[in-house]
This record gives C-alpha cells, structure tokens and sequence, in this order.
C-alpha cells in the first residue's frame, strides 16, 4: 500500500501538466471539462471511486 501511495505521490506534478484546447474552446467553463478526454477520463475515475465508496458503506450499515 505504502509503494501504491508513494507512486501516486510521485505522479502528482503531471496533474498540471497542461494539453491542447485550453484557448481553442472555452478553457474555463464546465463543458470544457466534461468534453475533453483528458478531463472526463480523470471526471470518470472520480466518479466510479465515490460510487464504489457509497456502495462499500451502505454495505457497512446493512451488516
């Protein structure tokens, strides 16, 4: 667990790595992050992790 956090750890920086569209579109509105692959994948990964979450708890709460 402790190499999985470090690694992450490590990858943080490419976060604000920048990608082409901001300029092109409107780089600061919501459809922006939505419409490109490079937010959405990150949006996707997001969202299924808190789904997975709430579902674990609920489990929890059931049990």
């Amino acid at each position: 667990m402790k190499k999985i956090t470090a690694s992450l750890a490590f990858l943080l920086p490419v976060l604000t790595w920048a990608h082409p569209g901001h300029g092109e579109t409107d780089g600061y509105t919501i459809i922006h992050y939505f419409s490109e692959p490079q937010h959405a994948i990150i949006t996707l990964g997001v969202l299924v992790a808190v789904t997975v979450y709430i579902i674990r708890e609920r489990r929890k709460i059931k049990s």
